[in-house]
């Protein structure tokens, strides 16, 4: 995948190998993050529910209005949020699950594409009696977001008041060439070596960030979780509906106030993407983050807050709140 989101069947394919990883990219590092500790094992308890038969583990923190975080591809709710969850539970009802296949949740042996995520989102909302949220996500966690705002009121899911899409994945860009989606999408053995590699060379903007502990302890968690075959079935998946693709008609129908976010030295999903979701959702807005790559939450917590908290504070009914 070039920047500008089309290049050749090859380049793309390895591209998103690596999002297969980690859903996560970054670049040379040229500033320090704030962030030097495991960001994502400090947070309180994670509480347990049933959607469709399958065990959902989730964070229910804080009080006010309900923020929904999804997460990304290879990920957990913790690690994706767990530097801005404590601040955003200050002034929301925050809940972000380990979406089906990931994290602490169930991993059933199906067949993933984004539309399963949308049905057991509609389905988890609608069990927790949530009738009225703000919805975010990052990377893989973006399309979902984007896709059930899109799909809610047909399908007769709850609607979100306010969208952001953190670096989203699902660009039509990276629809596969016919026939080769799941042949080249092989993940990579799963080692300390190889998730210290992963997340300092192609996660992070500031490699500094990959401490020793850091690795061990994703080390640990990637080996707890077991979601590789998740990933496989999602990449193998791929190609298989070209509708669940966030592309302009789809978008264009969107009535409600979106902010679009971007790490400025994201690598793996190239802001012209991000510039096309803001242009093709009417009123959207483009924020970016410096020295951040894929991952802006984690690599630069106070700077993603102070985007997102005015924009989730505006009134949706105002006609300035996505300016």
């Amino acid at each position: 995948m070039t920047h500008d989101g089309i290049g050749m069947a090859p380049r793309r394919l390895h591209m998103l190998w690596v999002l297969a990883l980690w859903l996560l990219a970054g670049g040379i590092a040229q500033a320090a993050s704030p962030v030097r500790a495991p960001w994502w094992t400090d947070l309180p308890q994670m509480q347990t529910t049933q959607v469709y038969g399958q065990t959902i583990r989730y964070y229910d923190v804080g009080e006010g209005p309900t923020l929904v975080l999804l997460h990304g591809l290879g990920s957990s709710a913790g690690f994706d949020w767990g530097t801005v969850i404590p601040e955003l539970a200050r002034h929301y009802r925050v809940l972000a699950p380990d979406q089906l296949g990931f994290g602490a949740s169930a991993k059933p042996l199906i067949n993933y594409g984004p539309a399963t995520w949308v049905d057991m989102l509609g389905a988890f909302l609608r069990e927790r009696g949530v009738t009225r949220f703000d919805l975010a996500g990052e990377s893989l966690g973006g399309w979902i977001a984007g896709l059930y705002a899109v799909r809610a009121g047909q399908a007769g899911y709850p609607l979100p008041q306010r969208l952001v899409l953190v670096d989203a994945a699902g660009h039509p860009s990276m629809k596969p060439v016919t026939g080769q989606a799941g042949r080249d999408a092989v993940l990579p053995v799963l080692s300390r070596d190889s998730v210290r590699e992963g997340l300092s060379r192609f996660v992070f903007h500031d490699p500094g960030i990959v401490t020793a502990e850091v690795a061990e302890q994703a080390f640990r968690a990637r080996l707890a979780e077991g979601a590789q075959c998740t990933q496989d079935s999602f990449w193998k998946n791929l190609g298989g509906d070209d509708t669940v693709f966030l592309d302009r008609p789809a978008l264009a129908g969107l009535e409600l106030p979106v902010l679009v976010f971007w790490g400025a030295q994201d690598r793996l999903v190239p802001l012209a993407n991000g510039r096309d979701f803001a242009e093709w959702i009417p009123g959207a807005r483009l924020a970016l983050v410096d020295d951040a790559g894929h991952a802006p939450a984690i690599e630069q917590p106070q700077a993603f807050l102070q985007v997102l908290l005015p924009f989730l504070q505006a009134d949706p009914s105002a006609g300035d709140a996505v300016r």
